[in-house]
């Protein structure tokens, strides 16, 4: 069996991070959401991995590099645009051939891992196999029907009326059989290749798609609020440690993480949370849920349930929360008169300004 993982999508949820960043590089717990994704590949013992790749290509293969670090062997597939997830399959059909394949998306997280549907799926053989999670709005996503005894009997992609409140989780399996359904697929309403569509095609043809509800954490960390909750969750495994340098006048409460070549001087940090390499902390508070990437500088200031991306600083400003900061970005005060808000925002920026 192989891996296809998709790394292509532009992100525009994430905007305007993700006008300089690969979406799937936004770090969770200082570690890019991407790597959980393709150490749950391998840790389900899967070797090799066809990576969907597009615009943010450069940074992507910079960071994964030849998938060995993760126990891999990947291949890079360029895809022009992102014009679906089953653009995705038909693209990789040469890399593919006739193997069975878990698709992952590349941006998704999921607590457990996959070993459990990989087995399930070789143990049982169906032509295709899905992951599905109860969901309030299930408007947003590609929406289940089920019968009576649990089998997929149809599929639709962000519908205004839903059948059911199971949405599709991003991890599917597929026997070779997917590449009939993907070859007779039309754009859909979107102008995307749907692998909803594909699937339903699967289902019409009389192949057996089976499915299971995930009873774990699922998210989808295509904007801010999955974001940190994500780094909320995964922080709150952490095992506190502490491999740079805490003064006596400072204190760590919970669990905290000080990496190599980070300093801490006259602050206190609340766990969960982790002070990334190098980074710097002086005269501050870090409160709970917090992630400080390599090299930033925090001094002087408060930050709670927040990810700050390496080399970002922080400097003479009250509480900042619930917020996302990319790399190389400066937060500092504001003159004190006139009394007057300056700005310099990217596009689809979101502000919240106190009057």
């Amino acid at each position: 069996m192989k891996a296809l993982v998709l790394a292509g999508g532009s992100g525009t949820r994430l905007r305007p991070i993700t006008h300089t960043s690969a979406k799937q590089l936004v770090p969770v717990a200082n570690k890019p959401v991407l790597f959980y994704g393709l150490e749950a590949i391998a840790a389900a013992g899967i070797t090799e991995a066809g990576l969907v790749v597009g615009d943010t290509h450069a940074e992507i293969e910079a960071a994964v590099g030849d998938g060995s670090a993760f126990g891999l062997e990947v291949t890079y597939l360029r895809q022009e645009a992102p014009l679906g997830l089953a653009h995705g399959v038909l693209i990789a059909r040469d890399y593919l051939g006739d193997d069975d394949f878990v698709m992952y998306l590349g941006d998704n997280f999921v607590v457990g891992g996959i070993s459990g549907l990989v087995e399930r799926f070789a143990r049982e053989r169906p032509s295709a196999q899905i992951m599905l999670t109860r969901v309030g709005d299930p408007r947003q996503f590609g929406v289940a029907e089920l019968d009576a005894a649990g089998r997929v009997i149809g599929l639709e992609e962000k519908p205004e009326r839903p059948k059911s409140d199971l949405a599709l989780v991003g991890v599917y399996l597929f026997s070779p059989a997917v590449h009939a359904a993907v070859a007779e697929l039309k754009p859909s309403w979107r102008g995307e290749l749907e692998i909803t569509d594909a699937i339903q095609w699967l289902i019409e043809a009389g192949l057996r798609v089976d499915s299971s509800v995930i009873s774990g954490y699922w998210k989808d960390t295509g904007n801010v609020t999955d974001m940190l909750e994500v780094n909320r969750l995964v922080l709150e495994s952490v095992e506190p440690r502490v491999d740079g340098y805490v003064d006596a006048a400072s204190e760590l409460v919970g669990r905290v993480v000080v990496e190599r070549g980070a300093t801490v001087e006259r602050s206190r940090v609340v766990g969960p949370a982790i002070i990334g390499e190098r980074a710097r902390v002086r005269d501050s508070y870090v409160g709970p849920s917090t992630s400080l990437g390599a090299d930033c500088v925090l001094a002087d200031a408060e930050i709670a349930y927040s990810i700050v991306m390496p080399r970002a600083s922080i400097s003479g400003v009250g509480r900042v929360e619930s917020s996302l900061i990319g790399h190389d970005a400066e937060v500092t005060p504001a003159p004190n008169t006139p009394r007057a808000h300056r700005l310099m925002l990217g596009d689809h920026s979101k502000v919240q300004i106190s009057s």
